[in-house]
């Protein structure tokens, strides 16, 4: 397996809660993996070490390694916001900029210094288009991004993610605020997005990890359980912790 991320030894501590214990994971390249497991069990903080999103968060402890691309996101010598610019975090509800639809795609091509208008233009286009929104905003791109469906927000978020160029895009429950057209039309751009871009997913309906996931990490009480291929851990699972949790039973 060709790893994007690998992680060792990891451990999360809330003050004296120890909220991941012991992770070791190799998440693999161009595949969407998704976390699953009950509330609680430390699905979503396993996600966000994966951008070093628990530095924003008082008494909290990372021990262990985060490797991306064999850097170890954690070494005190490591841009932060570089790693979050490669490593993208797309919320469980949208957070929009207070500006245009366009706006909200260009801010992030300023981040790459990208000022030529035609350029911006076409940027824009693309990103909208690789998030599955440009057809229905194209003729009300200088409207507020506020006049948007919840759902075309949560695209339009997305669009503004890509548009900052990561190689990672990580999911906390993206679709967990959105009717199910709107969450359909997400799963969609995300199956179509994988063949750029890494993607991870927490979700706690079995049926999305089914229709989307390529592979999947199984998290009860903090602890990693059960990683793998969707089709092995999904259908043949090996822990009985496992098979339980599929099984409706936990």
């Amino acid at each position: 397996m060709d790893s994007h991320i690998s992680i060792k030894d990891l451990n999360v501590y809330y003050g004296d809660n120890h909220a991941l214990k012991s992770v070791n994971l190799d998440i693999p390249r161009n595949q969407i993996t998704a976390i699953i497991g009950p509330s609680g069990c430390g699905k979503s903080t396993l996600l966000k070490t994966l951008n070093r999103f628990h530095d924003l968060v008082d008494d909290t402890r990372v021990e262990g390694e985060v490797r991306f691309d064999d850097i170890d996101i954690y070494a005190p010598d490591v841009d932060v916001t570089e790693v979050r610019t490669k490593i993208g975090l797309i919320a469980q509800r949208p957070y929009l900029l207070p500006m245009s639809i366009f706006d909200n795609v260009a801010f992030g091509l300023r981040i790459h210094h990208i000022t030529n208008r035609r350029e911006v233009k076409g940027q824009v286009e693309k990103y909208l288009q690789l998030a599955g929104l440009w057809d229905e905003v194209k003729d009300r791109l200088h409207e507020p991004a506020t006049s948007l469906s919840i759902g075309q927000q949560q695209r339009l978020c997305l669009a503004r993610g890509l548009a900052v160029e990561p190689e990672v895009l990580l999911g906390d429950e993206p679709t967990s605020a959105l009717d199910p057209i709107s969450a359909k039309n997400i799963e969609v751009s995300l199956q179509q997005l994988k063949s750029q871009y890494t993607i991870v997913i927490v979700t706690h309906v079995l049926r999305q990890a089914r229709r989307l996931a390529d592979h999947v990490v199984f998290m009860y009480l903090g602890e990693l359980v059960e990683a793998g291929p969707a089709s092995k851990v999904l259908k043949s699972p090996k822990d009985p912790r496992t098979k339980a949790y599929l099984s409706g039973e936990m």
